[in-house]
């Protein structure tokens, strides 16, 4: 069955004008691939017949099995019926037992129904009808030509209940599912998508099963590893000969799984050494204190930040030396050393990080924008500075600024 091409269509302008996210594909993908099923296309259609239907015909041409949300209410603009129906010369009819909860519904909450709530009630003849135990729309599964076609209600809540209750249950049934498909995301800092990819290029160019796939994002790279197999556990056991040999090449750079965020590692690596930190931020404007909050349990292991944007705020509340900034400037690894060491003592911390530069949007003290400067000074008052340059506008560089300090903790941390 992993075999079949399976699609998810959206229906609701809603979606294409960015008012709300397309959530349920991205749940829904996860829950067949949790059931074996792989997941070609992703499709997302406005309120318009035509282009509803059209967007069926494609799928109809390319998909065996095709899950469709949205459009199923009571308003004219809900056309997922429809187009189905054009599309298929299709009948449909009232849904009796559906129809008893509509107009229920409307008598314990003493509203009147209009005539268009009875629209919610219409069902293909020939569909398995899928009772909605979390609102009123039902959802429907038919078959046409060669695909199946599962339809459901937009809202989410009602989305889940139908595919976990009904739809999932009816096609292991059916169709006798027997493979799952498993995912494990390995994520890295401090090497790029190009790099990481070199790395493991025989890997890549070798796969088959598990597969392994480069994603990168802001500062940072994953590889998704992704195996087929007849259960969990099998899955899991592929997948973890495949990360043993991806961490042999790249393991020096690799921080954590799935939804970890460099940002709990560091504070993790703190806890465990039961270490403190204060933080003295010029660039990136107390972003970084934020992250560290953010974390339940911050408290645990950070002292406090001093945001000091000014020269004057860097000489009066960080007692930077006015001969350092005359001299070397503020946007300078002299500078940035001072402010690690003082807000560390300042804040009697065991750690004090720091960071000075030009985020732009005009350059300063001759520096271009992008000159980001990062000064940590550890418990034994030893200092590592680092100076980058980085491109983007204000505020990815700012972004950017914060990711790579938390990575320059992390190398510190293990090797302390």
């Amino acid at each position: 069955m992993s075999d079949y091409k399976t699609e998810i269509i959206a229906v609701g302008t809603e979606l294409l004008l960015g008012q709300i996210a397309n959530t349920n594909a991205q749940w829904l993908s996860e829950q067949l691939a949790d059931n074996g099923m792989n997941v070609f296309y992703h499709a997302v259609v406005g309120d318009n017949l035509e282009r509803v239907k059209d967007t069926f015909q494609l799928a109809s041409e390319r998909s065996d099995i095709i899950f469709v949300t949205g459009g199923l209410g009571p308003t004219d603009d809900d056309l997922t019926r429809e187009a189905f129906q054009a599309l298929t010369n299709k009948t449909l009819k009232e849904d009796k037992s559906s129809l008893n909860k509509i107009t229920s519904y409307f008598e314990k909450s003493k509203r009147q129904m209009t005539p268009n709530n009875r629209k919610q009630a219409l069902v293909f003849s020939e569909a398995k009808v899928l009772a909605n135990s979390a609102g009123m729309a039902p959802g429907m599964i038919i078959k046409h030509n060669q695909s199946i076609w599962v339809f459901m209600p937009g809202v989410p809540r009602e989305m889940k209940a139908i595919t976990t209750e009904q739809v999932i249950p009816y096609l292991k049934e059916t169709l006798q599912l027997n493979t799952v498909i498993q995912s494990r995301m390995l994520r890295f800092i401090g090497i790029g998508e190009s790099q990481i990819e070199h790395e493991l290029k025989s890997l890549i160019d070798s796969q088959k099963n598990p597969t392994i796939a480069p994603l990168a994002s802001e500062g940072e790279v994953a590889i998704r590893v992704t195996s087929k197999a007849a259960n969990k556990q099998q899955a899991d056991e592929l997948i973890n000969k495949t990360e043993s040999k991806i961490l042999k090449k790249v393991g020096k750079y690799f921080y954590g799984y799935d939804q970890d965020s460099i940002k709990e590692k560091v504070y993790q690596l703190l806890k465990s050494k039961k270490l403190t930190i204060a933080t003295a931020e010029s660039l990136t404007g107390g972003s970084f204190s934020e992250s560290i909050v953010s974390i339940n349990g911050a408290s645990e292991v950070f002292m406090g930040g001093i945001v000091c944007y000014s020269k004057e705020a860097k000489e009066n509340m960080l007692n930077v030396s006015s001969e350092t900034i005359k001299t070397y400037g503020t946007v300078s690894q002299k500078c940035a050393s001072e402010m690690a060491l003082n807000v560390k003592q300042k804040l009697n911390a065991n750690i004090g990080i720091s960071f000075t530069g030009v985020a732009g949007p005009n350059s300063l003290e001759g520096k271009p924008v992008g000159t980001v400067i990062i000064a940590i000074c550890d418990s034994f008052n030893k200092s590592t500075i680092q100076e980058y340059h980085f491109q983007g506008n204000r505020e990815m560089i700012r972004n950017r600024s914060v990711k790579k300090g938390f990575e320059l903790l992390r190398d510190i941390l293990f090797e302390s």
